[in-house]
C-alpha cells in the first residue's frame, strides 16, 4: 500500500514580517471592518504571540494573543474564507490556547460580534463562557456593533 502526502496538511507557526502583506489580505477577505497593515506591524514589534496557518505554501489564517500578569487576550483568530468550514479554526484557536497554558496564563479574554454566531459558537464549542458586553465596541454598516465577552479558564498543566 502507498501512501501519498496529504497536501492540506496544516502547520502552525510564527508568523514573521514577511507574512504582514498576506496576512491583511485575508482580513480584508474576512472582515467588513479589517484591522490595518499597521495595527498587524505594531503587532509583531510589540512581541505579541503571533501564530501563522499554514497549508502547503499557502498562509490560509492567523491567530494574535497578547500575555500579561497570568492573563491572555485572544485578539484576532482568522481563516481565510476559502479554509473556512474545515475544523482550522478550531485547530488555531486549540494551539493558540495551549501556548498561552504553557505560558502559566490562567485564563484567556476575547470579544467576538454578536453578529458572528460562527465565531461564538467556536468559543463556546472549546469552553468560552460569556462574562459581559462591550456596548458599541465595533464599526459597523450603519454605527456601532456591541461585543460579547467571553473568558476561559485555564489549567496550565492540563490543557
Amino acid at each position: 500500500m502507498t501512501s501519498k502526502p496529504d497536501r492540506e496538511h496544516p502547520l502552525i507557526r510564527r508568523l514573521v514580517i514577511e507574512d504582514v502583506d498576506r496576512v491583511f489580505e485575508i482580513e480584508k477577505l474576512a472582515y467588513p471592518f479589517p484591522w490595518t497593515r499597521g495595527i498587524f506591524m505594531d503587532c509583531l514589534r510589540v512581541g505579541y504571540a503571533c501564530f501563522g496557518l499554514q497549508i502547503g505554501k499557502n498562509l490560509a489564517g492567523y491567530s494574535i494573543v497578547s500575555s500579561a500578569a497570568g492573563e491572555a487576550h485572544l485578539l484576532n483568530l482568522c481563516i481565510h474564507p476559502d479554509w473556512q468550514h474545515r475544523g482550522y479554526g478550531s485547530l488555531l484557536l486549540e494551539d493558540t490556547i495551549n501556548h498561552v497554558a504553557r505560558l502559566g496564563s490562567e485564563a484567556i479574554f476575547l470579544e467576538v460580534r454578536k453578529s458572528n454566531p460562527r465565531a461564538v459558537d467556536l468559543y463556546k464549542n472549546r469552553g468560552f463562557k460569556v462574562i459581559g458586553q462591550r456596548p458599541s465596541y465595533y464599526k459597523a454598516g450603519e454605527g456601532r456593533e456591541d461585543a460579547i465577552v467571553m473568558r476561559l479558564t485555564l489549567d496550565p498543566v492540563n490543557n
